[in-house]
């Protein structure tokens, strides 16, 4: 059963503060014990948005005497500098800040099998998954295990958080590549909003059989949009078992979709530069409204931020070379070439961040040439140009008509939820493996 959770239109500084609290009191009654080693898993910067990182300062400062370590779940994404840290994590010390080393800082811990795989996927992917994670989780002795995270609609988990931060954000290389490939081959779109996706009953399976020792708990957020556009949070949701997620996941899915009848002809989306300074996360605006654009139609990204395209160098290298240039031709790429095979994730990015040719995809980087961008299957825009005529400043969330009549839907948080068409959402390809859970 759930621990508890608190729910509001807003909840308050101190409402969270209380749910800290409480949660701290309900595990030391729960494990028998004091508090005296706990880890604090927080998702990283790209989520800092979702509040977090105060939240994870909230812990911190509430445990003064015992011994902390902060591991951000960065699965393959770039760490944190100490100034990041600073800006996220507020007074935590870095020196407690671990950056999780997904090459070569992981502990063997077992293999969701082939079969598994096979049977939730209907047969899209076949091949094993081995659960190598973090070394600082797995080989030490903790009291506490707290994993800090925002619930909301996933391309790869058809909801972010839960057990994602353990096989993705704390995920070794393989686990990671595994994980991703099997994903992509089995549809971007029928992950997207869905409670349970092949990849997380895979997850699930994995968390009961393999970690059933680990003495954790969730903290999951929820936020909506208040009358002002505002993103606030709406619900807290703590506990160390499915049904915790679920119930996030079901507030979320009800509070972060938003339903079309028609396709929309032209998105706007922002990606703000102090969280998104890749294609690899600022495409999270492709994944996020592609279910709502129309044949035929357009997504611009506003991403001043960005100035590469992997978060790493061989990653990088990989998205100049192949581009976003659909499914097809990426998995028979695949099949051949041996920079692909070495990271499958990469492939599984280059996959979700196509359009298949239905729409175009648009970026306005702050940082790469047209040249760059339309090397890698996307058209260019002059960023400067863009954000004067598209400016945050002036835009208001969703349907906006410009001066010269254009009319165009602006998201200002494309990474905090979902936008599709009723005929999307209701294709019966998507199976929710939630049913009967």
């Amino acid at each position: 059963m759930p621990w508890f959770s608190i729910e509001g239109d807003a909840l308050s500084e101190a409402q969270i503060v209380e749910g800290v609290d409480r949660l701290l009191a309900e595990a030391r009654l729960r494990i028998k014990k004091d508090l005296k080693r706990v880890l604090l898993l927080p998702p990283d910067l790209t989520r800092a948005h979702s509040g977090a990182g105060k939240i994870t300062e909230l812990l911190y400062k509430a445990l003064p005497g015992a011994h902390i370590a902060v591991i951000p779940t960065l699965g393959q994404h770039v760490p944190h500098t100490e100034e990041e840290n600073k800006w996220m994590f507020g007074s935590i010390p870095h020196s407690i800040i671990e950056a999780h080393d997904w090459r070569k800082g992981v502990t063997h811990v077992g293999v969701i099998p082939a079969e598994l795989v096979r049977e939730t996927t209907g047969g899209k992917a076949d091949w094993e998954i081995p659960v190598d994670l973090n070394s600082t989780l797995i080989d030490q002795q903790w009291d506490l295990i707290v994993n800090i995270g925002h619930v909301v609609p996933h391309e790869v988990l058809g909801f972010a958080n839960h057990n994602k931060n353990y096989f993705i954000g704390l995920g070794g290389k393989d686990t990671i590549c595994a994980s991703h490939i099997a994903a992509a081959v089995y549809g971007i779109e029928n992950n997207l909003g869905c409670l349970v996706t092949p990849l997380r009953a895979c997850y699930n399976w994995a968390e009961e059989k393999l970690l059933g020792g680990l003495p954790d708990v969730y903290l999951q957020i929820v936020m909506r949009r208040d009358e002002q556009n505002k993103l606030v949070t709406s619900g807290i949701f703590i506990g160390d078992d499915l049904e915790t997620y679920l119930q996030a996941a079901r507030k979320s899915r009800e509070q972060n979709i938003t339903v079309f009848d028609k396709p929309i002809k032209k998105i706007v989306a922002v990606m703000q530069p102090d969280e998104f300074r890749a294609t690899w996360v600022a495409n999270k605006a492709v994944y996020r409204t592609r279910m709502a654009i129309a044949d035929g139609g357009e997504l611009l990204i506003l991403a001043p931020g960005v100035e590469r395209f992997g978060e790493q160098p061989e990653v990088d290298a990989l998205i100049r070379k192949y581009g976003y240039k659909g499914t097809e031709r990426t998995l028979a790429l695949y099949k051949t070439e041996a920079d692909m095979q070495a990271i499958p994730h990469g492939v599984a990015h280059l996959i979700h961040g196509s359009s298949e040719g239905r729409f175009t995809i648009r970026y306005a980087p702050g940082h790469l040439t047209q040249a760059e961008i339309e090397q890698v299957g996307y058209e260019y825009a002059d960023v400067n140009a863009m954000q004067e005529r598209y400016s945050p400043a002036k835009m208001k969330e969703g349907w906006n008509t410009m001066p010269d009549g254009e009319e165009v839907f602006y998201i200002s948080t494309p990474s905090a939820g979902l936008w599709a068409t009723k005929e999307k959402l209701n294709d019966p390809a998507r199976r929710d493996l939630s049913e009967g859970v």
